[in-house]
């Protein structure tokens, strides 16, 4: 199949005053369900890794009601706010898929969905059909690249809702620039359904986007597109500031040199990329980047303005930083489309050169990020991480109401590969330090609750049977697992070589 030769099927609309609009052919659509096997191949997938621990309790509980029934609110308070959980438990109550095959179809949508919307904005960008092909090709070679300190991928290696609310994004951006805004209106509504926050940033670009075409020139317009920094939050409790501290990266000051950089350096490379545009007559293309320059200087005056006043400091849940995920995402889009055109063209082995290297670094990434798991944990292969054994072992062989106490630092011990206990375990567990303080960091009213299951726990590298019981005593935890060799005077019917799941009994 010649990638080139696949091309838009494009027209002009006269009642929307003969704006371009262009959808992608059959065939296109065909090889980009390819490209997003192959990102998958790349980037790896991992159902229950990192913020999975926070979205799929929520999924699982619609399922069985009967799951959860302590420690429900440290997940439950994003679910409230998504239809996320309700759209994914609707599809497999429809379907009758299994549950974890329903989840990687859905990542695997999800992945094909943003290439999609990425090739459709790119045709509205550039005119060959190599500089499509460059957009999209190196959208989905850079998956999980890092954004900046925003502690975010472009899109994760398991199903969320941000994975969603980036597609859904992106297409209502490509609807504005054809003119289509009850289109646009559809997709940021679907957006705000499964990611409020981030559709937030969607509608902001978007908004900007008119605004800019209808005030061309007027500098004294951005003022209305600030985000409501100046709402009013209630101070920030001790307990709150506990939970904060593992979460850095919503405070612009403790960012890192390099990844400042990550928020000035575009603002050059869009005014660089516009440059370009105008020289070329690309209008579509030279407004994107005038508007991009623009949505980035607002959050990033709007983050100092949270950061900088401790007054301020409970604002920083608001994360006005996380607007780079779209800024990014179109940079690449952009970017990818000018290095085609104009370095790679049509010589395959140019093609080869860029890519190669570049598929290379990030699989080897992905492999350094999750090296005791399987690449790609296809949904009908067992689990190769011996954590995810034993949540596995877990989740068939306890009762459903049984709650547990891990480490709350579990997630980060090397080899855990951030595998979240809920999502796969099925079970109740003490707050931990790590997801759930990120819940509390979101949601301040948590914060007593989880300060107090916290601390009772913090010194869990030294205890031994009584604290244990303890334990048990306090919060009705029947069981618990502990890394090897274990801890003296436990019953553990299961062990691996690495951890060891136990009743706590008298």
């Amino acid at each position: 199949m010649n990638l080139t030769n696949l091309g838009c099927l494009s027209r002009l609309s006269p009642s929307r005053g003969n704006a371009l609009i262009a959808r992608p052919s059959a065939k296109v659509r065909l090889a980009l369900l390819l490209l997003a096997l192959g990102a998958v191949a790349v980037h790896g997938y991992h159902p229950y890794a990192e913020d999975a621990e926070i979205y799929l309790p929520g999924v699982e509980k619609i399922l069985q009601p009967g799951l959860f029934p302590t420690g429900t609110e440290f997940f439950e308070s994003h679910a409230s706010l998504t239809l996320f959980p309700n759209l994914i438990a609707a599809s497999i109550q429809i379907s009758h898929l299994p549950f974890d095959y329903a989840l990687f179809a859905w990542h695997l949508v999800s992945i094909f969905l943003l290439l999609l919307a990425c090739w459709e904005l790119s045709c509205l960008c550039f005119l060959s059909p190599q500089a499509r092909w460059g957009s999209v090709t190196l959208v989905a070679a850079l998956l999980t690249l890092p954004v900046a300190g925003t502690a975010l991928y472009l899109m994760d290696q398991y199903l969320n809702p941000r994975n969603l609310a980036a597609f859904a994004g992106v297409f209502a951006i490509t609807r504005v620039l054809e003119k289509k805004y009850v289109s646009a209106a559809i997709w940021l509504v679907f957006a705000g359904a499964v990611h409020p926050l981030m559709a937030f940033f969607a509608f902001s670009f978007s908004a900007l986007l008119v605004l800019l075409e209808k005030l061309e020139g007027n500098r004294n317009v951005f003022a209305a597109l600030l985000f409501p920094f100046g709402l009013s939050f209630a101070p920030a409790s001790s307990a709150y500031n506990e939970a904060a501290r593992f979460h850095g990266f919503h405070y612009i000051m403790r960012w890192q040199w390099y990844e400042w950089l990550g928020i000035v350096a575009p603002v050059a490379l869009f005014w660089w990329f516009g440059k370009i545009a105008q020289s070329q007559g690309q209008r579509q293309l030279q407004r994107l980047c005038r508007a991009l320059i623009v949505y980035d200087l607002i959050y990033f005056a709007g983050a100092l303005v949270i950061s900088v006043p401790r007054r301020f400091e409970s604002l920083a849940r608001i994360q006005p930083m996380r607007s780079l995920h779209l800024l990014y995402m179109l940079l690449l889009v952009i970017a990818g489309g000018l290095i085609a055109e104009y370095i790679l063209k049509k010589r395959a082995w140019r093609w080869a050169v860029f890519l190669l290297p570049i598929c290379a670094g990030m699989f080897l990434a992905q492999r350094w990020l999750f090296p005791a798991s399987a690449h790609v944990e296809w949904p009908w292969a067992g689990p190769r991480n011996r954590w995810a054994q034993a949540f596995r072992w877990i989740r068939q062989s306890t009762p459903v109401d049984a709650a547990f106490a891990i480490d709350p630092f579990y997630i980060q011990i090397p080899g855990e590969d951030t595998v979240g206990f809920r999502g796969l375990a099925n079970r109740s567990r003490l707050a931990d330090a790590v997801k759930d303080s990120g819940a509390v960091s979101m949601f301040p009213p948590l914060a007593e609750e989880w300060l107090t299951q916290f601390n009772a726990q913090k010194d869990w590298k030294h205890f031994g049977k009584p604290e244990f019981m303890a334990l048990q005593k306090n919060y009705a935890i029947a069981w618990v697992v502990v890394q090897q060799p274990g801890v003296p005077g436990l019953d553990c019917p299961y062990s691996n070589s690495e951890v060891l799941v136990c009743r706590i009994a008298p």
